[in-house]
């Protein structure tokens, strides 16, 4: 008998002596079905020489993987082009954070509930893993695979007309643009699993508060801007009509993939929403960026300014080196930035309103560079390595935060 099997056996018995009847019962049922799976992932393996059927998992919980993940997924498979004898089937792993966008992958990937028994049976047998699809939980579009490929999702004349409509319903007029944004805070995933501990990914959030400023420009020129989120700690603080707070007055599972693929442009910090406009290959500027090493490189019109370290002990801020030639530039627990000494400083309203207003003049293409701007870009992605997480470096960082911060990109 496998060790595997072995393992699996002795993993049941101490769940139903902990849980007793109820997980018995449970148990007793999923025994049954991986027995009824059994012959089916035989004849998967009798016919591997015709078809090869693999199964995988979507991480339906999160909505940075369900949309990015699955996206670069297909971006590969299109670059290496599909083989028609490769056969692949999805489940989905845990809860469905946006039931539209769950819609629109099923259109396009083969998806069944089916899928998780007999993959749960295929890997308690031996030779599983040519029938696992790798997992698909990479959001790093390492090789700009995103600027090589097309959009994979699109909405139906149906959903078209909704979309439109709700627009409608939001006192946009037809054919005005508008442009979303989103800080993030821990309400969703403290709403979504109450359970667990968020604290330690405290470092990313963010003040809805600071992007008001940069909102209220926006709409001086020209555009309605939007407020999005799933589930937010406070509602905005404004009389101004162009400013929507849809995350706390409209919000729907439609709308958040809508207006993600139909904005201007997206102002987001790290919070997972940002893979919507990633996927459907809109203008993204990225605000309170942190982790630094993660720094999205790969799209053409990609605007970042990171969060700022200050160092507690020396009384000032680490600079991108020091930050990228050591563990800082990789941190993922705000505890440990805590033990380090180190003060996370969130961007300020001016800096945040800086980099929005450089992104609608680029788009519109009236942004005007100067030779010192190239240079301390150039400055900049030289402190950068090529590593699993960035290979092609195709985006920029704000201009004025590096104009402001030139102290930062010191080397020595």
């Amino acid at each position: 008998m496998s060790k595997k099997i072995v393992s699996f056996i002795s993993r049941q018995i101490k769940q139903i002596h902990k849980g007793g009847l109820p997980v018995l019962f449970r148990k007793l049922s999923a025994i049954l079905l991986i027995l009824l799976s059994v012959p089916v992932i035989i004849v998967i393996r009798v016919l591997r020489p015709l078809i090869l059927i693999r199964f995988g998992s979507l991480l339906s919980s999160r909505i940075g993987h369900f949309a990015a993940a699955t996206e670069l997924y297909l971006c590969s498979r299109d670059i290496a082009g599909k083989d028609g004898r490769v056969f692949d089937v999805f489940y989905h792993n845990g809860p469905i954070c946006n039931q539209q966008l769950k819609k629109m992958w099923e259109r396009i990937i083969n998806v069944s509930s089916i899928a998780y028994w007999l993959d749960r049976t295929n890997r308690l047998m031996p030779g599983a893993d040519k029938h696992v699809v790798p997992p698909l939980i990479k959001v790093a579009d390492t090789y700009a695979l995103f600027e090589r490929t097309q959009v994979h999702l699109s909405f139906t004349p149906k959903e078209e007309c909704l979309g439109e409509t709700a627009l409608r319903e939001l006192d946009i007029p037809n054919g005005a643009s508008f442009v979303c944004f989103h800080s993030r805070s821990s309400a969703y995933l403290e709403n979504m699993f109450p359970n667990e501990n968020w604290r330690y990914h405290n470092y990313r959030d963010s003040s809805i508060k600071n992007y008001i400023p940069a909102a209220e420009e926006l709409t001086h020129r020209g555009y309605f801007t939007i407020r999005m989120g799933a589930v937010v700690e406070e509602p905005l603080q404004t009389t101004n009509s162009m400013i929507i707070d849809y995350a706390v007055n409209n919000r729907t599972d439609f709308l958040d993939i809508y207006l993600g693929a139909k904005c201007r442009f997206f102002i987001c910090d790290t919070a997972g929403i940002y893979a919507i406009p990633a996927v459907f290959r809109r203008p993204i500027a990225w605000v309170n960026f942190i982790v630094l090493q993660d720094v999205h490189t790969w799209g053409k019109n990609y605007l970042s300014i990171p969060k700022k370290l200050w160092l507690r002990s020396e009384h000032r801020f680490l600079t991108f080196r020091e930050i990228l030639d050591s563990e800082i530039g990789r941190l993922l627990h705000s505890e440990k930035y805590e033990r380090l000494g180190i003060e996370v400083i969130e961007n300020t309203p001016e800096e945040i309103t800086d980099v929005a207003v450089e992104m609608d003049e680029r788009l519109k293409g009236s942004w005007q560079t100067t030779e010192e701007d190239e240079q301390l870009q150039q400055r900049f992605w030289a402190l950068f390595k090529p590593s699993e997480l960035n290979q092609v470096f195709l985006s920029r960082i704000g201009a004025k935060f590096l104009r402001q911060n030139r102290e930062l990109l010191e080397t020595g």
